[in-house]
């Protein structure tokens, strides 16, 4: 389905459930709203409603260019408001990480607390505090921010053609088209219906354009629109050292700063391998939060 926002934009949008309390799942990048039906009933399971939009840019929800990481709340705050939820958790994984913080530092009380999961730390200001933002990522991400630090036309000259090998990819082709950015964690578990939704992510957000991935990795490079330490609300922070996708560093560099959290920086486990094998004990973190 789809909504209407304020400013008549529309997002695309999964409901389901009729919990009091909702999950707002934050989808990696690229990607669609999150749809993985172990993970979706397992929320619904546990009491909470699930609620997973596609950022702006990907799929059918309208590009909003120049966004910000904190930007995106308005758009959170929109959906709950037609939506009539009054209380959530917001769980970002990889990409939708940043996007989960923000709601945590902006939308509290409202937001009762946050999850990342594999998520990314902040770029502005890693120099300056000695924390190397690149190391331990696979090279296509070096390649890939490294266009992104540099603008909008460098990223859209890389990402545009590795947008062609995603839109019409199947379950069975996304471990080779990871190439350097999983080991042997990820490789595990890319297989049967994960494999394929996460797939069906990809082509669903990449169906239009480039557009929402260019923008996420602008917003990444660029200030978020708020610190860490103003996400006031239990921040769980759960990081494999096998991800070559977003390091083990970022969780540790966002443990180091987030003002309440709950560390898990986990032995063994990569970029895709804990929202699929931890999801049990996400969600009674989650619960633990309201």
């Amino acid at each position: 389905m789809s909504i209407t926002l304020p400013d008549g934009r529309t997002l695309d949008l999964l409901d389901r459930g009729d919990g009091d309390v909702a999950i707002v799942f934050h989808h990696g990048t690229p990607g669609a709203y999150w749809r993985y039906e172990p993970m979706v009933a397992a929320a619904v399971d546990a009491g909470f409603r699930w609620i997973a939009t596609s950022r702006a840019g990907y799929g059918g929800s309208t590009r909003r260019p120049g966004r910000s990481v904190a930007d995106n709340c308005d758009y959170v705050a929109a959906v709950l408001d037609q939506l009539g939820v009054e209380r959530f958790v917001a769980v970002g994984w990889s990409g939708g990480g940043p996007h989960a913080l923000a709601c945590g530092a902006l939308l509290a009380p409202r937001c009762a607390g946050v999850i990342t999961l594999a998520g990314v730390a902040p770029f502005d200001g890693a120099d300056a505090a000695g924390f190397d933002w690149f190391d331990g990522m696979g090279p296509e991400n070096h390649a890939e921010f490294g266009a992104a630090v540099e603008g909008e036309a460098a990223v859209r000259a890389y990402l545009e053609p590795e947008r062609e090998g995603l839109v019409a990819i199947t379950g069975p082709d996304v471990a080779a088209s990871l190439g350097g950015l999983i080991d042997e964690a990820d490789r595990r578990v890319l297989t049967g219906e994960f494999a394929e939704a996460l797939a069906e992510s990809f082509r669903d957000g990449l169906r239009v354009g480039a557009d929402g991935w260019i923008d996420d990795d602008l917003a990444f490079a660029r200030p978020w629109g708020f610190d860490l330490a103003a996400v006031r609300v239990p921040v769980g922070v759960w990081q494999g050292d096998q991800d070559r996708m977003v390091p083990y560093s970022h969780g540790s560099y966002q443990v180091e700063r987030l003002p309440d959290v709950r560390a898990h920086l986990l032995p063994g486990e990569g970029h895709l391998s804990i929202p699929l094998g931890r999801f049990d004990q996400v969600l009674a973190e989650a619960r633990s939060f309201v």
